[in-house]
């Protein structure tokens, strides 16, 4: 009887190792892939940012004529804030550029010619959304209606290739994010299953007993939400000690990695976490909830 009892024993001891090691197997498998996933997101929110940032530090430069006095010129300046589309606006005047200029080149070009060969202009930051082709056109138009304005300049080709680079690496990041879901969904459900085919005879013994489906899906479920938690928290820490030795490398990034793209990363990771890992979970317990006896040695 005790022989028996000690057979037993390790049989239960053997059974919840390789059940451990499948649990372990699973979180990792399913940390990896949350990993990927994590950085599709973070890239998106990241390269939005990044787009943002840099189109709202293009200048837009309005060149304004020499007699233009300074209270004039601050006049226009304060009309100007009053339009949606400015971010930010500098009055540079004549005075401001020859000083800059003088700098720039070592040698006050004043001194040659006799007189300041400088015009005043103002510089424009425009909010994100106008710092494209078709804004700009009207936006230009309109200021160059004023007549103390003679000339408006602003990065054409540079703002035309920001957007069709970013256009292009949002559609590639779009493509690696439905073929990571197909993979991720296809690798984790294997994974799964697995974990559930090792237990057949435990899901069909208490079918036999009376038990509900609910009640037998219940801990399974509960199983893989517990396994996705702990695989989300393990690939936000990964992603986490990546921000931070990027932030290490160049403290800059933060303008472009803001806590709002961390926060959202991290919770589209633990919402993705849990929900493929539940889904793959009901998806497994129904199939073999469904067998019958027969079927579970043919497979």
């Amino acid at each position: 009887m005790c022989h028996s009892h000690g057979i037993m024993g390790k049989k239960r001891k053997s059974t919840g190792i390789r059940h451990g090691l499948q649990g372990i197997t699973l979180c990792i498998s399913t940390a990896l892939v949350l990993i990927l996933l994590g950085m599709v997101v973070f890239s998106v929110l990241s390269a939005r940012n990044l787009s943002s940032y840099v189109k709202e530090n293009l200048t837009v430069t309005m060149m304004l004529g020499e007699d233009i006095t300074d209270p004039e010129a601050r006049k226009l300046c304060n009309d100007l804030r009053k339009n949606s589309y400015i971010s930010h606006i500098t009055y540079i005047s004549k005075e401001q550029a020859l000083k800059e200029q003088t700098e720039a080149m070592g040698t006050d070009p004043s001194e040659f010619i006799g007189m300041n060969p400088f015009v005043p202009s103002i510089e424009l930051q425009l909010k994100a959304q106008y710092a494209n082709t078709d804004s700009l056109k009207w936006i230009a138009s309109g200021l160059k209606s004023d007549k103390r304005v003679t000339d408006i300049t602003y990065p054409q080709d540079l703002m035309d290739s920001v957007n069709n680079n970013l256009n292009k690496i949002n559609l590639v990041l779009l493509i690696l994010a439905v073929l990571l879901t197909c993979v991720s969904f296809s690798l984790i459900n294997n994974t799964v299953r697995l974990g559930m085919y090792a237990r057949r005879f435990t899901i069909h013994t208490m079918k036999l007993v009376g038990a509900s489906w609910g009640f037998i899906r219940r801990p399974f479920l509960g199983n893989a939400v517990g396994i996705g938690l702990l695989a989300a928290l393990l690939a936000d820490g990964v992603l986490a000690a990546g921000v931070y030795a990027l932030y290490t490398y160049e403290s800059g990034v933060l303008t472009v990695i803001t806590w709002q793209v961390m926060a959202i990363t991290g919770g589209a990771v633990f919402l993705f976490g849990v929900l493929i890992t539940l889904l793959c979970a009901y998806v497994s317990v129904n199939k073999f909830l469904r067998m019958k006896a027969g079927d579970l040695y043919k497979i």
